[in-house]
């Protein structure tokens, strides 16, 4: 078989690949840490163990009860490389829909982010027979027998190395592409979430025509703060690993302004609320300068959006137009393009239409948003605006 033609085996050859590249960035105790591609690929390989060390069998169901952030993106991999299917479920769901979505896709361990979450798992565990322990990432300190820390499942994972690491390999090659690699919940209009089954094929062949839009190339930075419940979220980390990206992953959506100039991503997907607020804030910056300053700001607006018109009509821009553009950049755009980081190439839109007034607004300060538009059942992409 090929070496990337399941989630699990395009994991490993990016590991093989890229081992002392950067691959993960994320803030710990107030610091921005990094993981290298080697250092990821041994916590993974370390909870793909300690999950078989519980009795985890071949397409059986693992689920993840968290914000997005690294651990999230290392148990999905872990759960695929030990023959997994990953079941994502919002980290804002109540007690009756987790115990739903566990029974219904009859999980048998569930990673939860903290004792917040374990809170709601205990409060309906009686109501889920089939689920048999709980691993938490962070700030659990309890001795429930059927609750373990991250830490423990890892090190579970690195005591039983010896005698599972064969059964690991077998599962990891074993692998189809037709096989289930994930069920994701969405809700319906009426009734409980409906489960979506994506296969690894299906990710593999999103993630391969992405190379004919995506124009990023190996080591770019992108911060992903979208939701890894939702599969926009998730086809921008799997994206990460196909393409060798460094994956940081934002604190929360409100350190969002503070995280970008940290990070300084060359990309960067989102949802078209955040551009709003983004637009509607510069907007107001703008209205509250001095007289001169609001002028200023107008005026390099105007001639931005002149220039825009005509890159998108493919035309080319005048002499003077240009240099007017130029002179915007200085004043006006640089100050809005640094608040992104100052390197940022484009940015994705999707999960809702972004009005094209913002988008030329952005596009005029040299900012290009392309969007996206799809279901969770395309994978989530269907359409795709190209960067040309």
């Amino acid at each position: 078989m090929a070496d990337d033609d399941t989630l699990a085996r395009m994991f490993w050859a990016r590991v093989e690949r890229s081992g002392a590249s950067p691959a993960q960035q994320f803030k710990q105790g107030g610091a921005w840490k990094t993981l290298a591609w080697r250092e990821v690929g041994e916590i993974v390989r370390e909870v793909a163990l300690g999950l078989l060390a519980l009795g985890r069998k071949k397409d059986e169901a693992v689920g993840v009860l968290s914000t997005s952030r690294a651990e999230w993106v290392q148990a999905d991999f872990a759960i695929f490389s030990a023959g997994g299917r990953t079941i994502p479920i919002y980290p804002t769901y109540p007690p009756d829909l987790i115990q739903y979505i566990v029974n219904d896709a009859e999980i048998r361990t569930l990673i939860v982010e903290n004792p917040a979450q374990l809170a709601k798992v205990i409060e309906v565990r009686r109501n889920m027979a089939g689920l048999e322990q709980v691993v938490v990432i962070q700030g659990y300190e309890g001795k429930e027998p059927w609750v373990l820390t991250w830490e423990g499942l890892r090190r579970l994972g690195r005591d039983n190395e010896d005698k599972l690491k064969s059964e690991l390999a077998t599962r990891v090659a074993g692998g189809r592409p037709e096989d289930i690699a994930t069920v994701v919940y969405t809700s319906g209009t009426t009734g409980p979430p409906k489960g979506v089954v994506q296969t690894h094929d299906n990710h593999m062949a999103m993630l391969t025509s992405s190379e004919h839009t995506l124009r990023v190339a190996e080591g770019d930075v992108h911060l992903l703060f979208l939701p890894l419940a939702h599969s926009f979220g998730r086809l921008e980390s799997f994206a990460g690993i196909y393409r060798g990206l460094t994956t940081a992953f934002a604190e929360s959506i409100d350190r969002l302004g503070q995280n970008l100039p940290e990070v300084r991503p060359h990309f960067l997907c989102s949802v078209p609320r955040v551009f709003e607020k983004v637009y509607a804030g510069i907007m107001a910056k703008g209205a509250a300068g001095s007289p001169l300053q609001r002028s200023i700001f107008h005026w390099a607006v105007d001639v931005g959006k002149e220039v825009s018109q005509l890159k998108q009509a493919k035309k080319p821009v005048p002499g003077l137009l240009g240099l007017k553009y130029r002179v915007a950049e200085k004043l006006v755009f640089s100050k809005m393009q640094a608040a992104f980081g100052g390197r940022l190439r484009f940015a994705v839109s999707g999960g809702a239409p972004l009005s094209t007034e913002i988008a030329e607004f952005f596009h005029a300060s040299g900012i290009l948003v392309l969007e996206g538009y799809g279901l969770t059942e395309t994978c989530p992409s269907l359409t795709f605006n190209r960067a040309d």
